[in-house]
C-alpha cells in the first residue's frame, strides 16, 4: 500500500473482509450478465489522501473530484470502478447496470445519491453488510485493476466419476514442473498469493484453470 497521497490504491486486500467479499460478489454477478469490462480504480484511501482530493478544485488547482472529507474509502468499506475501452471511462449506462446489481446485493451505489453528492463510479457497504440469502461466491473472482484485463469467474473443476480430474496439471519432465513450482513459491514469498496455492500444487490437485487464474492474480499484484 502506497502512503503517497497522490497515488491511488487498487489493492482489494486493503478493504475489510466484508468489503472484499461484497466487491467480489458484485463482480461475479456482473460477469454472469456479460459485464466483464469493468475494473477497480481505487479501494482504500488514507485520510490524508481524502483531504488532498477534497482540496482539488477548492484550495488548489484542478477539477473538483469529491464532495466530502468523510469517505468510506478511509474506513476500507468503499471502492471505485471504471469501464474499459472502447466505452467511455465512466459510461453511465454501464455504471447504472452495475448499480442495479449492487442494489440487489445490499451494496450502496453512489449513483443513487442526491445531485450534490452524485458519485456514479462509487460503491460501498455498511458495517452491517452480510451476503444476501440466495447468493454465494461460486469460484475465484478476478476483479481487475486494469482495463486490459477482463472480469473472470474461475470455477473449481469438478472431478469425474472415477475420482480423477481431466484438467489436473501434468508435466512431461521434472525441469518444467520445478520451474512452475518456483514461480508459485516466489509469489508466496512475496506475499502476492497465500500458501494454499503452493499446497494445492504440491498435492497434485492444481488444474490448468487454476494456474491460468493464478497467473492473472500474480500479474495484477506485482
Amino acid at each position: 500500500m502506497s502512503t503517497n497521497i497522490t497515488q491511488t490504491c487498487r489493492d482489494l486486500s486493503e478493504l475489510t473482509s466484508s468489503a472484499q467479499t461484497a466487491c467480489r460478489l458484485l463482480f461475479q454477478e456482473c460477469y454472469k450478465v456479460g459485464i466483464d469490462f469493468v475494473f477497480i480504480t481505487e479501494t482504500y484511501r488514507s485520510q490524508a489522501r481524502q483531504n488532498y482530493l477534497y482540496e482539488q478544485g477548492r484550495t488548489r488547482p484542478g477539477q473538483v473530484v469529491t464532495w466530502t472529507r468523510n469517505s468510506n474509502h478511509t474506513s476500507r468499506r468503499a471502492w471505485d470502478i471504471a469501464v474499459a475501452p472502447p466505452r467511455n471511462l465512466y459510461d453511465i449506462t454501464t455504471l447504472a447496470k452495475v448499480g442495479a446489481i449492487a442494489k440487489k446485493l445490499g451494496i450502496t451505489w453512489g449513483g443513487c445519491w442526491p445531485a450534490n453528492q452524485y458519485d456514479a463510479p462509487h460503491f460501498e457497504i455498511p458495517t452491517t453488510w452480510k451476503m444476501p440469502v440466495g447468493y454465494k461466491l461460486e469460484g475465484q473472482i478476478v476483479a481487475p485493476t486494469s482495463s486490459s484485463i477482463k472480469v473472470q469467474l474461475i470455477i473449481d473443476d469438478k472431478p469425474t466419476q472415477n475420482g480423477k480430474d481431466d484438467d489436473i496439471m501434468r508435466f512431461t519432465n521434472d525441469v518444467t514442473k520445478g520451474a512452475v513450482r518456483d514461480l508459485i513459491k516466489q509469489a508466496v514469498d512475496k506475499k502476492l498469493i497465500d500458501m494454499s496455492w503452493l499446497n494445492k500444487f504440491d498435492a497434485g490437485t492444481m488444474t490448468g484453470g487454476d494456474f491460468e487464474g493464478l497467473k492473472i492474480i500474480i500479474a495484477q499484484r506485482s
